[in-house]
Formats: structure tokens, sequence, C-alpha cells
């Protein structure tokens, strides 16, 4: 998507907040949870995909982003001790999804892998109260004429209208609700990477299409306002920026630009580090830079473990 997040709010009919939600921004700023306790386990995991997973001098992005990511995700599966209702999530690689919606005259679908997905057996709690949500239809969308807002979109015959959370969520799977889609943009060469203003609207895209999806699982085709929103949250990152982000669909009355909104709450470029230094830098037989991991963002590890510990919490 050329415009970023722009365009993906037209599509998704989304009005866009910034910042975290207050629900989650209260998981951060809560010194009960003792999330500040897993700190310096969260420095060893940078410290263990930047400097000590590998015998070459300096990793390659496509290797120690998904290390990161796994090294994170271990040390929010160590909460479930203390919440065990965590223990209730389930990771699904490589899943597909597919949601199809129109907007004013134009038929539009979502389709392909969704990044990592981690489904729930419960659904995360809406974050906008039904005052906020019937505050949304003052919103303007915004326009881009005389541009169309489909410009850069690749357009297909599509001969069967799909809507289809994937094959993890046929009938009986427990872990039957979407919570949190993860995008590790690992590739190397920094070209072949998402710009992190189209990561944000690749994330939006997908979140919409989970929940999109899921609604219609629940409430079938018949465009309406929910009664009970559909929250789903998105990470992405390269290894060291992150992007947070969560949705929340209030309609699948989408073809008119009137009416409730759907709502979006995004934290964008947050770094966990400044700078991991693979090899000590010597000048003279003197070290003048150790090497290791500079400027570690505690709140940014905070905010990961906290949308991980969202609808349970």
């Amino acid at each position: 998507l050329f415009p970023g997040v722009r365009q993906a709010q037209w599509l998704t009919k989304t009005k866009l907040v910034e910042g975290l939600p207050p629900a989650v921004q209260g998981i951060v700023e809560n010194p009960a949870l003792g999330l500040q306790e897993l700190e310096e386990r969260a420095k060893h995991a940078v410290s263990h995909a930047r400097l000590w997973d590998t015998a070459e001098v300096a990793p390659r992005r496509e290797q120690y982003c998904p290390v990161l990511f796994e090294n994170l995700i271990h040390i929010c599966r160590l909460m479930s001790g203390k919440y065990p209702p965590l223990s209730k999530r389930m990771l699904a690689r490589n899943c597909r999804i597919a949601a199809t919606w129109e907007r004013e005259s134009i038929l539009l679908q979502v389709r392909g892998l969704s990044g990592i997905l981690m489904n729930s057996m419960t659904p995360i709690p809406p974050v906008a109260s039904k005052e906020e949500i019937l505050a949304t239809k003052e919103h303007v969308l915004e326009t881009f004429y005389p541009i169309a807002p489909t410009i850069d979109l690749q357009e297909v015959n599509v001969y069967k209208e799909l809507n289809d959370t994937g094959q993890s969520f046929r009938d009986g799977y427990p872990y039957s609700h979407p919570h949190t889609l993860f995008f590790l943009e690992s590739a190397n060469v920094r070209t072949d990477r998402f710009r992190p203003e189209q990561l944000r609207a690749k994330m939006l895209m997908f979140a919409f299409g989970n929940a999109l999806a899921k609604a219609r699982a629940l409430h079938g085709n018949d465009p309406k306002v929910l009664e009970q929103p559909i929250v789903v949250q998105s990470i992405g990152t390269d290894g060291q920026l992150f992007q947070f982000m969560v949705f929340q669909l209030n309609t699948t009355d989408l073809v008119s630009n009137d009416g409730i909104k759907n709502l979006v709450w995004i934290d964008s470029d947050q770094n966990l580090y400044e700078k991991a230094q693979c090899v000590p830098e010597v000048k003279k037989k003197v070290v003048t830079k150790p090497a290791g991991i500079s400027g570690f963002q505690p709140d940014t590890f905070k905010k990961f473990l906290a949308l991980y510990l969202h609808g349970t919490v």
C-alpha cells in the first residue's frame, strides 16, 4: 500500500488513534504485575540473538530477527505460572487468511499468509466503550481524490468470495479466537523489507482480515454493527524496531463511509535497543567500544509483554 496506513484506514473503514489503548497501557504501567522483573531476561534475549547465537562475526537479520522473537515469546510464556489462563494459547505458523468485503462499489479481498498468529481459547474483550464506538459516527474518513484509494492494489478475477480464518479454526478447534499477529521483517537486504509505514499498513489489513473472517464465522455475512466487537492485535519488527497495534472491528457494514467506524490504536517505531556492537572496536590496541548491546529500551519490551498479557490480565 503506497500511502500506507491512511490508505488501509479507508479500505477498512477505520479511525486511527495514536498510541496504545488504556487497557494495554495500564498493563505496561502497573508495577504490581512485576514486568520490570523480566527486564534482565529481555536484555539477555537481545544479546543471545545478536551476539551469542552464531559463530559469525555479525549475524544476518534473517537469522537474529526470528531468534529474538522466539526469545521474547519464551519470556512471555514464563508469566503463565503466575497467570494460568496464558497457557490457553497456541501459535499457528504459515496460517492463511481470506476475507472479502465491499467498499462503495469496489469488491476487496485480503488473502495470503498472515504472519505468525497467536490464537486463544477466549477472545480479547473490547477496548473501546460503547460511547467511544458511537462517537466514530462523526469521524470523516480521508479520501485521496483525485487518486483512487485502490490505486496500487492488485486487480484479479475473484471467482469465489472467501471468508476463511484458516484450517486451524475448523469446528471443534479449541484455540478458535485470533489474538495477536506477529510480522517478522527479517530480510537482510533493506529493499526486500517493508518500510515501517508499509509494514503498519500490512499489519492493519491482516488484523482487519482476521477479525472480519471471525465475525463472518460467528454472525454470518449480513452487514451489521457488532454487539460484541472483535479485537485482534498485531506486532511487527525487523529485529530492532517494533510496531504495536490493537484493532477493534465494530462493524461489518463497510460499503458506505457513513455510520460506525472500526478503530485502530498504533504505537509506532519503538526501538528495543539502539545498537548491537557485535565485535569490539579497537584503536591503537585499545578497546574503544566493547562488544555488547547499548540503549536497551525496557518500555518497548513491556509493550510487547503487555500485548501478550492483554485479555488475561
